[in-house]
């Protein structure tokens, strides 16, 4: 029996998200020299795009060839040292891993625990802040967009909250899966370190990761640290000013990285993240309509990039959406961490146009029946007839 399956498979996982095809065709040619005139030019250009995009004029920009984990790493090592204290709120499985390496730092870590169904608390995070009196804590991470989880956080919040505790520590966050479908402000949320990848609203193949760095934080990285030699912030004050990186970098992503923020822009970003809005709205619309819990229990936290779905008890996430693969041909996110098997994700991010969104929610009405998951018919339905309006 033959394994062929035609028509084009729906990736609607939220990471890697679909690559446009100017995307995919800008990465269609050759290197060029990367200590040459060209390749300078367009360091600097990448550079300014991207400060656009964060919303910063004076942050340094960081470009690793690298996952978000790296600049996870980088930021650990740049900044903080063995014994350092810091407070993390465990708001999903991305910012429990970001608590795990920097326990293998060697960090102290203070915890914040949540349910896993709502962003950061800021009063939370304030209280323990107003309450180091010794300003021990060094640093506050939290996830802007919890991929696991589908939750939001208000970094906004969060910057209040360490300003009215008069609290010197440096606020780092991951934007990972927001940068590019929701709005982010480095400079207006003071923002010391922000960390992002390629893979999910920036239309880029998995690969490379950003960081934008204060002045803040970068005079604690040259005042001490950890030992670290590639993840070293220093040289990129020069990169930013010539263009050129301090280790070969990804020539191809490059290219397509460039392309990208370019469609970011034509379109313009108010509208880009007006869109994401529009497609989460319609996703919760179906879910709704399903009759299906959403595994994010606070409105105001629901992310624009992508929906986690909770299954009724007794039912597995896992095979339903191995089911939606088998039948389908369709790529749902899987639960991760202490939620596993227990919720599916719906990416709607990056590269994404209103049929592709309504023909990937049939595909999960038709896996939610063909798997025997219990739920009310109506959910593709729901979110049409929100997008006709909506688009309208």
């Amino acid at each position: 029996m033959s394994n062929f399956v035609s028509g084009r498979h729906f990736l609607q996982t939220p990471g890697p998200s679909n690559l446009p095809d100017r995307v995919l065709q800008a990465m269609d040619r050759n290197a060029i020299n990367h200590r040459g005139p060209e390749f300078g030019a367009l360091g600097r250009d990448i550079v300014a795009k991207l400060r656009g995009l964060l919303q910063t004029r004076a942050a340094t920009i960081g470009i690793f060839p690298a996952s978000g984990t790296g600049a996870w790493e980088a930021a650990l090592a740049n900044t903080l040292s063995l014994g350092d204290r810091i407070l993390i709120s465990r708001t999903g499985q991305f910012s429990h891993l970001w608590e795990q390496m920097a326990l293998r730092f060697g960090l102290d870590v203070v915890s914040l625990e949540t349910d896993w169904r709502r962003g950061a608390d800021p009063l939370a995070i304030g209280k323990i802040l107003q309450q180091d009196s010794e300003r021990r804590i060094k640093a506050v991470c939290t996830v802007h967009s919890e991929t696991s989880t589908s939750c939001m956080t208000d970094i906004a919040a969060v910057r209040q909250a360490i300003s009215r505790a008069d609290h010197p520590a440096l606020l780092m966050v991951d934007a990972i899966s927001s940068l590019g479908c929701a709005d982010y402000q480095h400079d207006g949320w003071a923002v010391d370190v922000t960390i992002a990848g390629s893979q999910k609203g920036l239309m880029v193949p998995p690969g490379l990761s950003f960081t934008a760095i204060s002045d803040k934080a970068l005079a604690a990285a040259r005042a001490g640290g950890s030992r670290r030699s590639y993840w070293d912030w220093e040289p990129l004050v020069t990169a930013n000013r010539t263009g050129f990186f301090p280790y070969t970098p990804a020539i191809s992503l490059l290219y397509a990285l460039t392309e990208a923020l370019d469609m970011l822009a034509e379109e313009g970003l108010p509208a880009v993240f007006a869109r994401h809005d529009r497609y989460a709205q319609a996703t919760r619309l179906a879910a709704a309509a399903w009759g299906l819990e959403l595994q994010c229990a606070d409105p105001a936290a629901y992310a624009p990039g992508v929906t986690a779905i909770r299954t009724p008890q007794g039912h597995s996430a896992d095979n339903l959406r191995n089911m939606i693969l088998d039948r389908f041909n369709m790529s749902l996110g899987n639960g991760l961490g202490r939620i596993e098997d227990r919720v599916f994700r719906i990416g709607h991010m990056g590269d994404l146009g209103v049929l592709s969104l309504t023909g990937a929610l049939t595909g999960v009405e038709m896996g939610l029946r063909a798997a025997g998951v219990p739920h009310r018919a109506g959910g593709v339905q729901a979110a049409m007839e929100f997008l006709a309006s909506a688009n309208g």
